[in-house]
Order: structure tokens, then sequence, then C-alpha cells
């Protein structure tokens, strides 16, 4: 077997939409050399990745983990199970809560949502619009849009929502000392939980309201489930948006496409899918520990053992898509990609990511039909050396 894959290696990415090229040209299945010195594993083929992330015999329970990046310089330290943080845990605990949460993001629930997303979106465009050309779509269209989505979904009012950004700001940023950070979870938590003490005797029409009204269940739960909910849907929907708005503007040919697309009435939904894919934001904090030894991929997986999920390269294996490193909205195996994740932990809201996604861009390009990047692309700067990938800025004329 080849030298392992080292964390450096992992997270040295310089392309806007491609992962360092040592990960789609490794095995589906490497060794990898963890921050803390651990040898564990790296999974990059699609079908290693979807076996990784739905088989029991891996956990995602963070106590027991070995993180594959570091935080702030350092290794991450071991983490204890909180409750309400439902993503670091394993069934049956993840089970309960993540049930709580099925039916806000499901089909009926986006159904009813679909015509505020699209209220929303043109108001930004239109914000857009009077603050006139040239402008950056980061602050000034893609964030105050996700947010204010969210801000209604979750029932956090729309002008706290910069007080939950700033912990995903400061937590995604390693430039960010870490007492910044702890500061910014500090005051999150307090407003989070000041929002739950007041939804307790005034629920609203959201996810906030209806946790609020569930038996046995803390305020604490629930300030947590709410912060995981708020803060990992907004980094990764905002990277996503700002992720497949770079990319069409990059490619002439698909930005009319997706452009046609959304003006003959025969939807975007392909087109997505393909954006998701090809874009995949969700970098390197996907990881599952062995709870016993495993055959994978031929090779035997000790108990203890980590293995990263690399979702950027197995959203390019080759033996899944045909020409992977092609951004081409007409293909037809897009839908496959697994840029949500896979299995039990796969995001929960991954309807409302589609939706918004689809929404936004839609909006923007039928609303600016001369819309261009203001920028080679050379010059915008990635925010590439965090988990959820995105750019620093996004400078567009028309």
């Amino acid at each position: 077997m080849a030298a392992p894959i080292t964390y450096q290696q992992l997270v040295d990415r310089t392309d806007h939409f491609a992962p360092p090229a040592v990960l789609t040209a490794a095995a589906p299945l490497s060794r990898m050399v963890y921050p803390d010195g651990h040898v564990g594993w790296l999974a990059t083929g699609l079908e290693v990745a979807k076996e990784v992330l739905s088989s029991p015999a891996f956990s995602h329970n963070f106590h027991s983990a070995h993180f594959p990046m570091l935080k702030k310089g350092q290794p991450f330290p071991a983490m204890p199970i909180i409750p309400g943080m439902f993503i670091h845990m394993d069934p049956p605990e993840h089970t309960r809560y993540r049930g709580m949460l099925t039916a806000e993001f499901g089909t009926r629930r986006m159904a009813e949502l679909a015509p505020r997303i699209e209220e929303i979106a043109a108001g930004q465009l239109d914000a857009l619009r009077a603050q006139g050309s040239p402008a950056d779509l980061l602050p000034d269209y893609i964030r105050p849009l996700v947010l204010r989505v969210l801000s209604e979904v979750v029932g956090v009012p729309y002008e706290d929502t910069p007080t939950l950004a700033a912990l995903a700001d400061t937590a995604n940023d390693d430039d960010v000392p870490l007492e910044d950070e702890f500061a910014a979870e500090k005051r999150a938590f307090f407003l989070t939980r000041d929002l739950v003490e007041r939804a307790r005797t005034a629920p609203g029409d959201d996810i906030l309201g209806r946790l609020t009204q569930v038996e046995g269940l803390s305020d604490r739960e629930i300030t947590n489930m709410l912060l995981v909910v708020f803060v990992a849907g907004f980094a990764t929907c905002e990277g996503a948006v700002a992720a497949a708005a770079l990319a069409l503007l990059h490619h002439a040919d698909q930005l009319a496409a997706f452009r046609a697309a959304a003006a003959s009435g025969r939807g975007t939904e392909t087109a997505v899918e393909e954006l998701l894919r090809h874009t995949t934001v969700n970098q390197y904090q996907i990881f599952r520990t062995a709870l016993r030894d495993v055959r994978l991929h031929g090779e035997l997986v000790r108990e203890g053992d980590t293995v990263t999920v690399s979702l950027p390269a197995a959203n390019r294996d080759p033996a899944q898509f045909g020409c992977p490193a092609q951004l081409d909205l007409g293909r037809q195996d897009a839908a496959g990609h697994i840029a949500f994740g896979y299995g039990a932990h796969a995001c929960v809201g991954q309807r409302l990511g589609r939706a918004v996604l689809g929404t936004a861009l839609e909006t923007l390009v039928q609303g600016l039909p001369e819309l261009a990047l203001d920028a080679p692309l050379e010059e915008i700067p990635l925010r590439a050396r965090t988990p959820v990938l995105s750019v620093q800025r996004l400078p567009v004329r028309w």
C-alpha cells in the first residue's frame, strides 16, 4: 500500500471546485495519518464511502474518535456527549432526536415553504438591484437570503441571526483565536436558550415552537438541537449557494443552460444535483470510528480505527460518474452523489438546502441576465482550510 495520506495533503486545496488531486488519485480506501498521530483510513470511493456511512459497525460518537482536522492549529480534544447535539450520537439517541425534526424538513413542509422562499429570494434580488453594480454576492445576496429562510424555519428572529452566523464563521476560521470562538459559542448558546424560554409560553409556527411542546424535552436539549440545525445549516447552505453561483458564472455554457431551464418551466432539479455533486462543500469533517474489526474494500479496519470520508472525492469517483471533473448540468447520473452525506446521519435538512439553492440561483440568473464575475477566478479568495468550503467574497457586475 502507498504511503499514508497526511492531514496536510487532505486540506491543501487550491482549486475552487476540485478537491486536492491526491484524493482523486487515491485508492478507494487509503491509510491516513491523523493530526493526533493516529493512523486510520481515508475513503474516497463512492461505494466505500456509502458502506462506512451506512454500516452499524461504524460509530459517529465523537467521544472516542480521532478528528481528521486541527482546531486552531491543535488536534481536537475528545468531546463528551452533549444533550441535544444529535449529530454526534449513535442510535438510539440519534434516532430519537432526529425523529423530532424529520417532518420539519419533509416533502409536505417543503411544499408549504416554497412560495415563501421564492418571496425572500425576490426581496433580496430587489435589494441587490437597489444597491447597484458592482456588488459582492456573498454579503449582499446569499447570506441574507439564507439567514432569512433559516430565521423563519427555525424560529430565530432575523435580527438575532448574525449572532448564530458569527459562531459558524469563527468555528470555520482557523485564523480566529480559540478564545474568540468560545466567546461566540457562549453568546449563541445564551441567545438560543433565551429564545427557548420565551417560546415555552408563546410557541410559534416553526421548529422552535414545536420542540417546546415535546413532552420531556429540556431547554438545554432544545437549545443544542437548534444550534445544530441553524449553525450547521447556515454554513453548509451559504457555502453551497456561493460555490454553485461561482461555478455557473465561471462556466458560461452551463450558466446559459441553467438560465434556459429556469425560464422554460421544466425545472432545474437535475442541474441542482449536478451543482451539488461538482462543488461538494462538506470537505473533511465526515468520519466514523470502527466499533469492531471490519473488512472494508479488501482491507482490515481494526476496532478503534477512524475512517474519514471525503465527500468531494467520492462525488468525483470515475467508477460512478462519467468525466467526473466536468460540470455538466445535463448529466443523468448526478443524483447518485452524497453531497449531503449518506445513511442515518445524512443531512436532515437536505430538502431545504436543495430548495434554497435552486430558488436562489434561479432568481439571480433570471433577474440579472447580464450577471458576470467582476474578477478573474484566480483572484477570488477561497475559504478552503475549513470543514465547509466557501469563498471569502464573490464580486459580480451586471
